[in-house]
């Protein structure tokens, strides 16, 4: 019997409906080859982010980490990622997300490139994730070029496809 691929995307963006959340889902789409099951716009959830009591937080929280494969992604700012995605990836424990996840930064130029690897994987791989292909970053002028894309995808379709059918039973 195979469970059904579920596909959860987190977007720290601080702009709801932001250019780094059409990224993020067409990163989801082309791995798992559906629509992502789960949307969590941090954007809109306002100060609920800040109430460590808040059941709907919780829930997101617990239906991210249950997710087969997790897209999380955020603009760069100051070479990092944003307080608001940090605010979120906090309720996480070291075992909190137990599927395949993808850290997607995008950035108005070249030189924080290395972003995704050295500030956000790291967070991801602390809180249970598995992180088997290096983190993608985008230029925020090319999110809607799917040439943006094609390599990264070359290299990480296939491996996250094995691991997510190892995982579930089910090709994506």
């Amino acid at each position: 019997m195979t469970a059904a691929l579920r596909v959860a995307v987190v977007v720290g963006n601080p702009k709801p409906q932001s250019r780094t959340l059409a990224a993020a889902v067409l990163v989801a789409r082309e791995l798992s080859g559906a629509e992502p099951d789960l949307v969590v716009d941090l954007a809109t959830l306002g100060a609920s982010l800040l109430d460590w009591q808040d059941p709907h937080i919780a829930g997101l929280v617990a239906e991210v980490g249950g997710a087969d494969l997790v897209v999380v992604a955020c603009p760069t700012y100051k070479a990092t990622y944003t307080g608001l995605l940090k605010l979120f990836l906090d309720r996480f424990a070291t075992d909190g997300i137990s599927g395949v996840a993808v850290p997607l930064m995008l950035g108005g130029g070249p030189g924080h490139a290395l972003a995704p690897e050295l500030t956000l994987r790291p967070v991801l791989v602390e809180i249970g994730a598995t992180v088997p292909v290096r983190g993608l970053y985008v230029l925020d002028a090319a999110h809607d070029d799917p040439a943006a894309y094609a390599d990264w995808l070359a290299v990480a379709r296939p491996v996250i496809s094995t691991l997510l059918a190892r995982r579930t039973g089910v090709p994506a």
